[in-house]
C-alpha cells in the first residue's frame, strides 16, 4: 500500500489542523452514542421475535454497519490508498472473513468479551490504519503484513458485532437463520458504505489537493480513532 510522506506544516496550518482535530474528536465522541444504538433501539422488538425472521435481521445488520462509525472509519483507512478494484476486493475480503468468523462463532458458541474492551480495540484499529497510511511503521523500520493485520482486526470487529447481538438476547428459535441474515445485512451495509467512500476518494484523487491533503486526512482519521478508543476506555472504567 502506498503512503505519502508528511510535509512539515507551518504555523497557520498547525492552527487550522488543531481546530480540525478538535472538531473531528467532538464529532466522533457525539456519534459514538449512535454508532452502537442497535441494542437499545431494537431490543424489545428482537426479543419479541420467535423463529426465523430473515428480513428484520437483514435490516438490523445493514443498519448496524452503516451507522457504525468505528467500522466505517476503519474501512476508510483500509481503502484510502487502494487504487485498483482488485486490491480493494482482496483487503475487504480479508476484513469480511475476519468479522464473519467471529460474528458467527461468537453468537453460536456464546463467547465474547467485555463490550467496552472490544470496542476500544476496534477504535485502536482505526488508529493503527491511519498511522500505517501516514507511513509511520515504515519510518520506524517495522514491516507489517497489511492483509494479515486487516484480517486480525476484522476478527475483533466481528467480535464486537457478536457482542451487540448477544446483548439483544436473540431467541434460540431460528437463531442460525437470523444470524446468517444479520451477517448478510452487515455485508450489504458494508458494500453500500464502501461504494460511497470509494467514489468520494476517487473524486478527491483527481484533484491536486489529494497529495498534500492525504496526510492530514489520515491525521483526522487517527483523531477519530483516539476519540473512539478513549470513549470506550472511559466507559469501561466507569462501569
Amino acid at each position: 500500500m502506498r503512503a505519502i510522506a508528511p510535509r512539515l506544516p507551518d504555523t497557520t496550518e498547525l492552527i487550522r489542523l488543531a481546530g480540525a482535530l478538535a472538531l473531528a474528536a467532538l464529532f466522533v465522541a457525539a456519534s459514538t452514542a449512535l454508532a452502537h444504538d442497535l441494542s437499545e433501539a431494537n431490543r424489545s422488538y428482537v426479543q419479541s421475535i420467535e423463529g426465523p425472521a430473515p428480513i428484520p435481521f437483514l435490516y438490523l445488520g445493514a443498519k448496524h454497519m452503516v451507522t457504525g462509525i468505528d467500522h466505517i472509519l476503519f474501512l476508510i483507512g483500509v481503502v484510502f490508498f487502494l487504487y485498483r478494484l482488485r486490491d480493494i476486493v482482496i483487503y475487504v475480503s480479508m476484513f469480511t472473513i475476519g468479522h464473519s468468523t467471529t460474528l458467527l462463532a461468537g453468537v453460536l458458541l456464546g463467547t465474547g468479551l467485555n463490550s467496552y474492551i472490544v470496542d476500544a480495540i476496534i477504535g485502536f484499529s482505526v488508529i493503527y490504519k491511519a498511522f500505517e497510511n501516514m507511513g509511520g511503521f515504515r519510518k520506524l523500520g517495522i514491516a507489517i503484513n497489511t492483509k494479515l493485520a486487516v484480517l486480525v482486526f476484522g476478527l475483533f470487529h466481528g467480535l464486537g458485532l457478536a457482542t451487540k447481538l448477544q446483548d439483544l438476547a436473540v431467541s434460540e428459535n431460528g437463531l442460525l437463520v437470523n444470524l446468517i441474515s444479520f451477517n448478510v445485512g452487515v455485508e450489504i451495509g458494508q458494500v453500500m458504505a464502501l461504494v460511497v467512500v470509494v467514489v468520494l476518494l476517487n473524486f478527491w484523487r483527481a484533484t491536486r489537493s489529494f497529495a498534500p491533503g492525504a496526510f492530514y486526512a489520515n491525521l483526522l482519521l487517527m483523531a477519530g480513532g483516539v476519540a473512539l478508543t478513549g470513549y470506550q476506555i472511559a466507559g469501561y472504567l466507569a462501569s
